[in-house]
């Protein structure tokens, strides 16, 4: 079986599917990798290292002409859909919940597209594929960094002969993978952090990393599904958000994180909130995209000022930004999910199985995820 690389076209995109590092593994598992030329460029990984792994790198057209399944990263734009034929695999974070217009096309093109953000996430034994956790872990670090950049003081508390500077009042909102490197990152810089989340059960993993739990008299639980939150009832979002609209005022950065795919971000910080911050704060919101973000003023890959001084940043495609290291994760979620799923060599999907079940989105001319089903119907988002 041959698999290729492609490289990734979308704006912004640096990420590639695999590494170098990362083909012994396929190789030994009896699969031939070909390599687009230039697909590494973006994460600085030059054609010659794939070579010296054991990869044939070879131009577009071949690519695309010769691989029995194409490895990427982001979803395909339309150029690339026309690339595929009859029979062909294609794996990448596809995002079907968002976009389920594509998993049709693919679908009427007979291509076998897997998704690995549909991988299950509560699942242990999936978590090696798990890219959507991996990738926010690359988001989570880089956020800070760029909060850290944007605030005008210092994050630690430093003592000099010029005077002291007090250290800043970082929140975190969300309590999730990005969430707790987040507040790794940010303890890790010296801010004094603390750290929300509509989940009780997250109050000791926020604690074990040195950040203070925010503890609303409001006494909400909203555990849901997937390791996920359940949406709020609007009686319960104006009781937390009162309460939290004060907190938040009182804080120099703030960083949200919470975010469900295929789903409208939840609204944590509202204008009233952003109005109650000191001039020199910062947000940053990592939710934020086409379908909304944490942040009610954030401009989704813009950084606005607003007329109180504050500074909200709503970077696009965080994970991106940190090519080589996200790729490194990336590589491994892909080549876990690939290795599962071949066998001798081969292709073989195995639907009771639960990995399976849930990533493979079309197959033999339909689209096969219930969930992906159910949008495409008529009253359905797509």
């Amino acid at each position: 079986m041959k698999v290729g690389v492609a490289k990734e076209t979308a704006p912004g995109e640096r990420r590639v599917a695999l590494v170098p590092e990362a083909l012994g593994r396929l190789q030994q598992a009896g699969l031939d990798i070909l390599v687009e030329s230039g697909a590494g460029a973006g994460s600085a990984i030059p054609d010659s290292a794939y070579a010296d792994a054991g990869a044939t790198v070879v131009p577009t057209e071949a690519l695309y002409e010769q691989s029995d399944a194409v490895l990427r990263v982001a979803k395909p734009s339309e150029a690339e859909v026309a690339r595929l034929r009859k029979g062909q695999v294609v794996l990448g974070l596809l995002a079907p919940l968002i976009d389920p217009s594509l998993a049709k096309t693919l679908a009427a093109g007979g291509v076998t597209a897997i998704s690995l953000d549909a991988i299950p996430r509560t699942l242990s034994r999936a978590q090696s594929m798990d890219a959507l956790s991996s990738q926010a872990n690359v988001g989570g670090y880089k956020a800070v960094l760029i909060a850290a950049n944007a605030y005008g003081r210092y994050f630690p508390l430093l003592t000099t002969a010029a005077g002291t500077a007090k250290p800043a009042n970082v929140l975190i909102l969300g309590i999730g993978v990005a969430g707790l490197q987040a507040i790794g990152t940010a303890k890790r810089l010296g801010a004094v952090v603390k750290a929300y989340d509509v989940r009780p059960e997250t109050r000791e993993q926020a604690e074990s990393l040195g950040a203070q739990f925010v503890k609303l008299k409001t006494t909400i639980d909203a555990t849901g599904a997937g390791g996920y939150a359940r949406e709020l009832t609007p009686e319960e979002r104006a009781a937390q958000q009162a309460e939290l609209n004060e907190v938040i005022g009182g804080m120099d950065v703030v960083i949200t994180t919470a975010q469900v795919p295929g789903r409208k971000p939840p609204v944590l910080v509202t204008a009233d909130a952003v109005g109650k911050m000191k001039p020199g704060s910062v947000l940053v919101d990592m939710a934020a995209s086409a379908l909304g973000g944490n942040v009610e003023l954030s401009e989704p890959g813009q950084t606005v000022t607003t007329p109180n001084g504050v500074t909200i940043i709503a970077p696009d495609n965080l994970p991106a930004s940190m090519p080589a290291g996200a790729s490194a994760f990336y590589a491994r979620n892909i080549s876990a999910l690939l290795l599962g799923i071949v066998k001798d060599g081969a292709l073989n999907l195995d639907f009771e199985d639960e990995v399976t079940k849930a990533t493979v989105i079309t197959k033999d001319g339909e689209v096969v995820s219930e969930p992906v089903k159910k949008l495409l119907e008529p009253g359905g988002r797509a």
